[in-house]
């Protein structure tokens, strides 16, 4: 097996949504898979596509947008390893609801659905493990349109970077692998007002802010602001 091969058998099998399922079945899935490298700026999917199957971020980070009226472009949330994309449209419905592009350098992993299937002649539990991610993107999803629509600007920042956090983080502190560009597009202000919040958020001491990432320094100071 290759490196890329044996570093997206890791990331499946510490995937949330393959959790408690056998080590076999993350390998059945990269053995019907195609494993892909894209440059920053290539699309991984267009919403509206007709494609089935599944797409798996291994690496890298993947903006998620879809259209809104007026044929505007809403940058609406980002997926990073181990996330899936996509969907097996034989069992849930049409064509793609996103647009994925990758914002940096990402490799992810195409299984088709007739690759799915096979998987789940010998894995049926493949099902129930899809059943759950997609569980829990919606409860993420819904989560982020009550708090867009009941929270001011400094109150939803806050609480936004708490979903987005990858809790993987090393040194138990969260990071949040975003531009404050992008965080801003998808909690509706300017990067100008993500920067003076930031900056606010620094000084408390509750997180360390980079150009394309913020470091989450302390969760309960933010769950505070985000429940004032």
């Amino acid at each position: 097996m290759t490196l890329a091969r044996e570093a997206a058998l890791s990331v499946l099998r510490e995937a949330d949504w393959l959790r408690g399922e056998p080590a076999a079945l993350a390998e059945a899935l990269l053995a019907h898979g195609r494993l892909l490298q894209l440059h920053p700026g290539e699309w991984a999917q267009a919403e509206g596509d007709e494609h089935r199957g599944l797409i798996i971020v291994i690496s890298g980070v993947v903006h998620v947008s879809c259209q809104a009226a007026g044929k505007r472009n809403v940058l609406v949330g980002h997926c990073e390893a181990g996330a899936v994309l996509g969907h097996a449209t034989r069992f849930s419905g049409g064509p793609r609801l996103v647009t994925a592009v990758c914002a940096g350098a990402c490799t992810l992993l195409a299984v088709p659905e007739r690759g799915l299937e096979d998987v789940a002649a010998q894995w049926p539990t493949l099902w129930r493990a899809l059943a759950t991610s997609a569980y829990t993107y919606t409860r993420r999803t819904v989560r982020a349109l009550a708090e867009l629509i009941a929270l001011p600007p400094r109150q939803r920042l806050a609480a936004r970077l708490l979903i987005m956090a990858d809790t993987h983080a090393a040194a138990g502190q969260p990071v949040v692998r975003l531009s404050q560009q992008a965080i801003g597009e998808m909690i509706g202000v300017t990067r100008k007002t993500i920067n003076a919040y930031l900056a606010g958020f620094e000084r408390e001491r509750l997180v360390r802010a980079r150009y394309n990432h913020i470091v989450l320094r302390d969760l309960p100071g933010l769950r505070r602001i985000a429940d004032s």
